[in-house]
This record gives structure tokens, C-alpha cells and sequence, in this order.
């Protein structure tokens, strides 16, 4: 498998500013950027699998392609904020525009999964957006405005828990025990999945952990119903500005994304496609051909 090279972005906040990771796959100066923003506990390799083939897609077309795949601030090799109250949307959006301003792409495609999609509706979403963060075409994967109140309080039962695993079978055991919903995987699969999200536990020992802030947590446990609620309202409104071609993916056993709220999005805003796949919860992770097809045709064919 070919490696992707790892950058940074350097973005600003009331403590002096951190550094954003972010992992890049094609032709580094290509104008057309296809950004994938992961899930909450997540980080940019889980996109791997698609980079790959939309970069193999874009050759086979004769074109550039550019894959950008950043870890979140808090996560993978992104810096850990100062402050934990800034792990929310707000500042992803901030450090996003910064990424994409230091890019300057002049196509932008935007995948996001769950976080990374309500992360790209607002960016999507933006009145008076800059040239470079004009969003083409949107991939929503498994996310809306409206977030299942019973899904949050199953996220909340584990994040912040990084744990100590003996080895990274271990760990994607373990984590195979929270995340089944992601759908079949082969072992092999699970494992490539796992191992980007560890590090060492820094004990001097062989022992690892998961690679996220345990802070990230903090601002999690202090949503209400109330506050969700508000919060629903606001990502309506920036849903309803998104001029994107969207397409809207849900597995179709997700907790988190209703059927309800899938076909709402389908009548509104951007009216978008939606597309579910079978025996899948939250999240599809574009491992699997079905899936990474859905994703490369909807943004490369015909473009």
C-alpha cells in the first residue's frame, strides 16, 4: 500500500494557537481537493481505502486529484487544545477554513463521517464563504441535523476512555466490542482500521493506548436535550443554505441518523441522494467495494 505524507496546518486560538495534522494522498498540487473529515474518536486514516481508490479513479480518468485527510484537533497527530472546552464544532470549523485556506483548492468535494459531516455543513453551509471553501459536492456519511438523543447517551458510555491495551489485537478487540455497528469486516480489515488510532502508553513498557484527548469528552457529557435541540435548529439553517450536489449516506440500522431525518433531508436544503447500505449502523467506514464505489461515482464520474 502506498503511504500518504503527513502536514500541518498551523491554527490560531485564544491560547496562542495549535497545529492541525492532516494526511495527503495524489498529487500533492492539484487544485481539486477531496477533503474526508472522520468521527469523533477517529482520525485520518481511517479513509485510506477510499483516498486510494479515488486517487486510482482520477488517474485512470486522466486527471489530478488531490485526498486530504485531517486528524481533528485532539486526535491522531493533531496537538491537544489547552483548553477542552474548545473540542466543538465551532473550532473544527475554524481549523478546517484554515486547512483549506493553505490549500487554496479550486475544486473542493467534502466527505465527512458523523463529526466530520456536521463539520461540513456548517463549512458547506456558510454564507459568504471564501473561493476555496466552496463546497462542489457533499458526501454526508451517516449524519444530519438532527442527532438520535439514545445515540449520544451510548457514545457518552465510552468516549473519554482511552484504555491499555497488551498489544493492538487486543485493542481492536476491544474496540470491535463498541463500534460492530461499523458492519462486516474481516479481520484484517478491523485490524488497519485499529492501528492508526494507537500509541504507545509512554510507560516505557509495550503497551498502548487510544490516540485522542480523553478531554474531548468534557464538552460531550455537558449536552442537555435542551441544548440538542438548539443545536438542531442552527445545523437546519446552515443544511438549508448548502448549494452542494449532497448525497446522503446511512447504514440502515444507524442509531444516530433516523430514516425520518434522512428523508427530511431529501425534501430541503440541498435535496439530497440517499443512499443506504444493508446490516450497517454507525458508521460505514469505505472499506468495503459497495461502498467506496457510491462514494468515488458520485464524486469523480461524470465530474
Amino acid at each position: 500500500m502506498l503511504e500518504p505524507s503527513l502536514d500541518f496546518v498551523d491554527c490560531p486560538d485564544v491560547h496562542g494557537g495549535h497545529r492541525m495534522a492532516y494526511w495527503q494522498w495524489g498529487q500533492a498540487d492539484s487544485g481539486h481537493v477531496v477533503l474526508c473529515v472522520h468521527g469523533l474518536t477517529r482520525q485520518g486514516r481511517d479513509f485510506d481505502v477510499l483516498a486510494q481508490a479515488l486517487c486510482q479513479r482520477a488517474a485512470d480518468m486522466g486527471k489530478s486529484l488531490r485526498v486530504v485527510c485531517p486528524d481533528v484537533v485532539g486526535r491522531g497527530q493533531s496537538d491537544w487544545l489547552q483548553d477542552p472546552s474548545g473540542y466543538q464544532v465551532s473550532t473544527y470549523v475554524a481549523d478546517m477554513l484554515a486547512l483549506l485556506q493553505q490549500l487554496q483548492p479550486t475544486t473542493l468535494d467534502w466527505l465527512g463521517t458523523s463529526m466530520g459531516g456536521l463539520i461540513g455543513v456548517v463549512v458547506a453551509g456558510f454564507p459568504g464563504a471564501p473561493a476555496f471553501a466552496k463546497v462542489r459536492r457533499l458526501v454526508l456519511n451517516d449524519v444530519g441535523p438532527v442527532i438520535e438523543w439514545q445515540a449520544l447517551q451510548r457514545i457518552g458510555q465510552y468516549l473519554g476512555k482511552t484504555g491499555v491495551f497488551e498489544n493492538e489485537q487486543q485493542a481492536a478487540d476491544a474496540l470491535w466490542t463498541i463500534a460492530s455497528s461499523f458492519g462486516p469486516h474481516t479481520p484484517a480489515q478491523w485490524l488497519a482500521l485499529t492501528r492508526p488510532l494507537l500509541k504507545p502508553l509512554g510507560d516505557g513498557s509495550a503497551r498502548l493506548t487510544l490516540h485522542y484527548d480523553p478531554a474531548i469528552a468534557e464538552p460531550f457529557k455537558a449536552i442537555t436535550p435542551e441544548s440538542a435541540a438548539l443545536g438542531e435548529a442552527a445545523l437546519w439553517q446552515a443544511y438549508d443554505r448548502i448549494s452542494a450536489q449532497t448525497l446522503l449516506i446511512r447504514g440502515a440500522e444507524s442509531d444516530l441518523l433516523s430514516s425520518a431525518t434522512a428523508h427530511a433531508m431529501t425534501q430541503r436544503g440541498p435535496k439530497a441522494r440517499l443512499l443506504e447500505f444493508p446490516g450497517v449502523g454507525h458508521a460505514p467506514t469505505f472499506v468495503s467495494t459497495d461502498q467506496v464505489q457510491a462514494v468515488v461515482s458520485f464524486l469523480l464520474d461524470g465530474a
